[in-house]
């Protein structure tokens, strides 16, 4: 099974923000949206940085209510690991599990096409285990 499998089921929108737009901005469509994450686009790359729900808490920790007028690009994670549409899903489970990250975004060609969740991953899994236990139980009751 393969990324692309998983974007044809959720669909390919990738909810972004431009790296001057704040923190509280990010928040808010986060909450909004009711997603864990935001990718940051400045129009020169196809992923400039990530923002999360947890980059939100830290920042406020770390810098108190003041940080939420900061722009995103002062607490994004920079350095984003990729996939393609082609990568097997559990290269990405691995990715997300070695990484300790919960999105990876999807670029083909240079281009943002799509972002996979740790949810959309584990229920794609969990679909093809029982998928594999159903065939296994047919073909016991036609042995």
């Amino acid at each position: 099974m393969i990324v692309n499998r998983i974007l044809s089921l959720k669909g390919r929108e990738v909810a972004t923000i431009e790296p001057s737009r704040t923190l509280s901005e990010a928040a808010r469509v986060l909450a909004e949206r009711r997603i864990g994450a935001l990718l940051i686009v400045d129009g020169q790359k196809p992923v400039a940085g990530i923002i999360s729900e947890r980059d939100i808490v830290r920042a406020v920790a770390s810098h108190g209510a003041k940080a939420l007028d900061e722009p995103v690009s002062r607490f994004m994670t920079e350095k984003v690991l990729t996939c393609t549409g082609e990568t097997p899903i559990p290269h990405v489970m691995e990715l997300m599990t070695q990484q300790k990250f919960r999105h990876v975004p999807v670029v083909e060609g240079g281009r943002l096409v799509g972002i996979v969740s740790i949810g959309d991953v584990v229920k794609e899994r969990l679909e093809e285990v029982e998928a594999e236990a159903e065939a296994i139980k047919e073909y016991i009751a036609t042995a």
